[in-house]
């Protein structure tokens, strides 16, 4: 099982590439970053967890740019997105993006998106929110053409272009892996149908079995191939014995938090937290 983090990429945070080099070093195999585009001030969706909306909501750098940082001071680092907003994103733009963080990082980027949970933030990108993975579905679909088709072209209710060209393509094949995240049985329909791999939230309660068992019932029931999909835990515990439960029930990767501190208590955090990475 892999080990690696996740990040709010804060612009009063530690350098996306000084944190991908201390995580390459001490052992971690991955670092994931989340995204926000903005928060609108009129705050009429709720905090999910609660109270009133963290700081580093609001302070993310662009999750793209941070992972090309994050690439370019690393070799081995997997670099992902915990999660991609498609929702919020041109698919045209986004592909060419990601295939050239790709192919610029010599294959090392993984897709995780969500359809997201801010009603106006999404709004103000030209989405509503009761058709918001109807969108992510068609844009996610229109990247695979981009990516693996000389000559791409994709006719939807939300996309709709004849064909174009467009490099670079990306190094892994036929594309990176596209992970997506959520917990409802329509999650686990939506994995089985367009991608390749589960991003559920860990919580204290979680059995790692479940996911498991979920995951493995949701592509019995289509001609997906089980041995196809992974499963990476968002938010997994920094507890080695609980995260022995996770490799003991197959999970592919757990992420564990990179809280938002300083660079120094980051840093110090990491060190704390090392000897997970290699457990």
């Amino acid at each position: 099982m892999h080990v690696g983090v996740f990040y709010f990429p804060a612009d009063y945070g530690i350098e996306p590439g000084e944190l991908a080099r201390a995580l390459e070093e001490r052992g971690f195999e991955s670092l994931f970053v989340c995204e926000h585009t903005h928060i609108p001030v009129s705050r009429k969706s709720p905090f999910p967890g609660g109270g009133e909306l963290p700081k580093r909501y609001s302070h993310t750098h662009d999750p793209f740019i941070a992972l090309s940082f994050a690439a370019a001071a690393t070799k081995k680092l997997r670099l992902g997105t915990g999660i991609c907003l498609m929702a919020q994103r041109d698919p045209i733009v986004t592909a060419k993006v990601i295939a050239s963080l790709d192919m610029l990082s010599g294959g090392r980027f993984e897709l995780g998106v969500g359809g997201g949970w801010n009603v106006d933030e999404m709004e103000n990108h030209g989405t509503q929110y009761e058709t918001r993975f109807k969108v992510v579905r068609e844009r996610l679909l229109a990247m695979k053409e981009i990516w693996t088709k000389e000559a791409a072209e994709f006719h939807g209710d939300f996309v709709n272009f004849d064909p174009i060209w467009s490099y670079p393509k990306p190094v892994q094949r036929p594309h990176p892996p596209i992970l997506l995240g959520g917990e409802t049985d329509h999650t686990l329909r939506r994995i089985v149908d367009h991608c390749d791999g589960w991003f559920p939230r860990a919580t204290p309660t979680t059995d790692p079995r479940e996911f498991v068992g979920r995951l493995r019932q949701a592509a019995s029931t289509t001609n997906r191939d089980w041995n196809s999909l992974s499963i990476t835990v968002f938010r997994a515990p920094s507890d080695a014995a609980k995260l022995a439960g996770y490799r003991e029930a197959g999970i592919k990767r757990v992420l564990l938090e990179v809280p938002d501190l300083s660079r120094d208590e980051i840093l110090r955090h990491l060190d704390k937290i090392a000897p997970l990475a290699v457990a």
